[in-house]
């Protein structure tokens, strides 16, 4: 495959920068609102943004059941920030109605690092991406708490108070990071996600 088409879950969240990054990685990036819109992608990125609004939007776009299907059938997926929530099977301090797309065998906890106000920067080193250490941007960021057998730790906090906090993690073609590349300008998460899709199809 010459250009993985992916598309970006456009319910709510930093859709535009997504598509940006995917574009720049060399990925035909769409925004993704409908079913067919799903159908019409080899892999999807689920945004940073308010995991329970997205929650509540994947229903009323009827969204909910073709991305579950499109993930039991190995369509590779990664989210950032809410994305990672949406991706994971069990949220501490979600809201009790919150579902997500249950894909990773994690435990994450929202809002793990505190408030808007508490949003930082750090530097992680994720296994598979190359060079220095990706300089982390986490805004109302969760943690992963609990990995499954099945679930790779590929990033953890490296200094500061947060230090060793698994925050990338990988199983099979799902792909998850706590914090929001697509607002560095550095396009390495994104474009190992592009080989990910090249890779599986």
């Amino acid at each position: 495959m010459a250009v993985p088409v992916i598309g970006v879950l456009a319910l709510q969240g930093d859709v535009r920068e997504h598509v940006a990054a995917l574009a720049a990685a060399g990925a035909d990036a769409r925004p993704v609102r409908r079913p067919a819109e799903l159908a019409a992608v080899d892999g999807l990125v689920i945004p940073g943004g308010e995991s329970t609004t997205i929650s509540k939007l994947a229903d009323i776009f009827e969204m909910r059941e073709p991305i579950e299907k499109r993930i039991a059938d190995g369509m590779p997926v990664y989210g950032s920030c809410a994305g990672m929530i949406m991706l994971a099977t069990e949220v501490l301090d979600g809201r009790p109605d919150q579902r997500g797309f249950a894909g990773i065998d994690m435990t994450v906890r929202r809002n793990a690092f505190g408030r808007q106000v508490d949003s930082f920067e750090a530097p992680v080193t994720i296994t598979g991406v190359e060079g220095e250490a990706f300089h982390a941007v986490f805004i109302r960021a969760p943690w992963v708490e609990r990995v499954g057998a099945g679930v790779e730790v590929i990033g953890t906090v490296t200094d500061g108070p947060a230090a060793d906090r698994i925050v990338a993690v990988r199983q099979g073609n799902l792909l998850a990071t706590s914090f929001h590349p697509e607002l560095t300008g550095d396009l390495r998460v994104h474009a190992y996600f592009v080989d990910l899709v090249r890779s599986a199809s």
